[in-house]
């Protein structure tokens, strides 16, 4: 057994009885599938947070970017992110991804490079508006395969890893910026700031050929050249016998299977709730921070912004593999909502110590870990209806966009940093709501199995492989096989897979 396999086994990355030819297809699905969508991801949200970190570093001066203007220009990035969001998810069930993804990517790019050239506020916001409107496909394209290749015991995990990319990119942005206004700024006649979105274009781009050669689309229409004819046979039937259906085409009944169940409605409002009450991690903190003048250098603002983003890191993995050694999502996502409301409520109060602000700030970042198990949780609510499930995610984020829209703007506006009272009343409110709602979808699932509705079950003996799992079909294999190893027996294995 190598050290990968030592490693692996002492973090129970794979769950346990798994065969060591699975152990070895897992381990490639991890490399082609998490390469990209992690590496995509990063570069979206170092593009994203460049804005804020730009903002700190003199785009607000020199763009006169007083009262909301921030504000609106976030919001104009969110504007063309929604538009195109749901379409998008919904024509990558039919177009290659490893084509569709990596041109996007391309695209926000160079819209990334010409923020760095804005001369008015007017021009910053076309530019916002097309990033955003471009980066739509990364998040929620990348969140469908990802969550399109795995089963209930390593979608935690899986997630986590995917989720971590997020607060990296961000906390990158802020060490880049504090490095482009230490030695950039004034460098060809150019502030520091726009060096920042410059340095962004030139890692992003490049980035975008990773797709095409490594992201491998789903499971059932993958042409990876890195797996064998057996293995996507053996991908397409490991996910059957989780539960998690072959795809059925899009056609005029998508969106009545969507809209007619429950689901949908649940997720959104449940996930959204989640997803919003930790806002105060970011750029209200972000803004305390930089109230504070005779402390706290810009770059030192910059760099102390990322402290957030770091507690989130270790929030992210070690709720992503709790839930998967629980094998459920919703007692992660209750501790978090728990967290949450309590920072909110020391920031509502306010007239704390300094120390105690910097808990509850550091506190919501921390709460930001289980945000990421929002959507395995929705994917194995969904696992019945491939495409429904992508478009279900998208519906649900396109649900944050237009309040991540909206709400800042009301509840956030930036006159009113950093005591932000409004907002933090809001997020309290929020936040008891929020874990109010949270047993729901576990409440209705439980009325369906009583009612003999089991998706999994149906799934799996639809396609006959419940008698006969995985380990029986992948007897004979050596068991000392490392995962490094390719697999030695090659013989088909037998998937009557149709979709249900």
């Amino acid at each position: 057994m190598g050290k990968l396999d030592k490693f692996a086994e002492f973090i129970d990355w794979y769950p346990k009885g798994m065969s060591k030819e699975e152990r070895h297809l897992v381990y490639k699905i991890d490399w082609l599938v998490l390469s990209f969508s992690c590496i995509a991801f990063f570069t979206k949200n170092l593009d994203v947070s460049a804005l804020s970190n730009a903002y700190y570093a003199g785009m607000g001066d020199d763009l006169d970017l007083d009262g909301n203007k921030l504000q609106f220009a976030s919001s104009m990035y969110y504007v063309g992110y929604a538009i195109f969001q749901i379409p998008s998810n919904i024509v990558l069930t039919r177009l290659p991804a490893e084509y569709y993804l990596p041109a996007f990517e391309v695209m926000w790019g160079l819209f990334t490079l010409g923020t760095a050239f804005v001369k008015s506020y007017n021009q910053l916001l076309v530019m916002r508006f097309f990033v955003g409107f471009t980066a739509t496909a990364c998040w929620v394209g990348n969140a469908h395969i990802v969550n399109s290749w795995y089963t209930r015991q390593e979608l935690g995990k899986r997630n986590a890893i995917y989720g971590c990319v997020y607060p990296l990119g961000a906390m990158f942005a802020g060490y880049l910026q504090a490095a482009a206004y230490n030695n950039l700024d004034g460098v060809h006649g150019m502030a520091g700031w726009r060096w920042l979105f410059i340095i962004c274009t030139i890692i992003t781009i490049p980035c975008a050929l990773i797709g095409v050669f490594f992201c491998p689309n789903v499971p059932d229409r993958t042409r990876s050249k890195y797996l064998t004819e057996r293995e996507k046979e053996l991908c397409v039937d490991r996910l059957l016998k989780d539960g998690f259906a072959k795809t059925r085409g899009i056609g005029r009944g998508l969106f009545k299977r969507i809209f007619g169940d429950w689901r949908i409605y649940v997720f959104f409002v449940v996930g959204n709730l989640y997803w919003l009450t930790p806002y105060p991690s970011g750029l209200p903190y972000g803004l305390w921070l930089d109230s504070q003048k005779d402390k706290y250098s810009p770059a030192m603002v910059n760099n102390l912004s990322t402290i957030t983003y770091a507690a989130t890191i270790v929030s992210t993995m070690v709720c992503g593999f709790y839930s998967d050694w629980r094998q459920n999502r919703w007692e992660t996502i209750l501790y978090g909502g728990v967290l949450i409301l309590i920072c909110n409520v020391l920031l509502l109060v306010w007239n704390v110590p300094g120390g105690v602000k910097f808990f509850a700030f550091i506190g919501l970042g921390l709460a930001n870990g289980p945000t990421n198990l929002i959507v395995p949780w929705l994917a194995e609510f969904m696992s019945h209806d491939l495409e429904a499930r992508s478009t279900s995610i998208a519906i649900v984020n396109v649900g944050w966009v237009v309040i991540n829209c909206v709400v800042p703007i009301i509840a956030w506006p930036i006159p009113s940093s950093p005591r932000f009272l409004g907002g933090y009343i809001w997020s309290v409110v929020m936040s008891v709501i929020e874990i109010i709602l949270l047993p729901l979808p576990m409440i209705l699932e439980r009325r369906e199995l009583k009612r003999g509705i089991n998706y999994a079950q149906m799934i799996a003996e639809g396609n006959g492989v419940v008698s006969s799992g995985l380990e029986e079909k992948t007897r004979g294999i050596d068991g000392e096989q490392s995962l490094e190893e390719p697999a030695a027996n090659e013989k088909e294995v037998d998937v009557n897979a149709i979709a249900v």
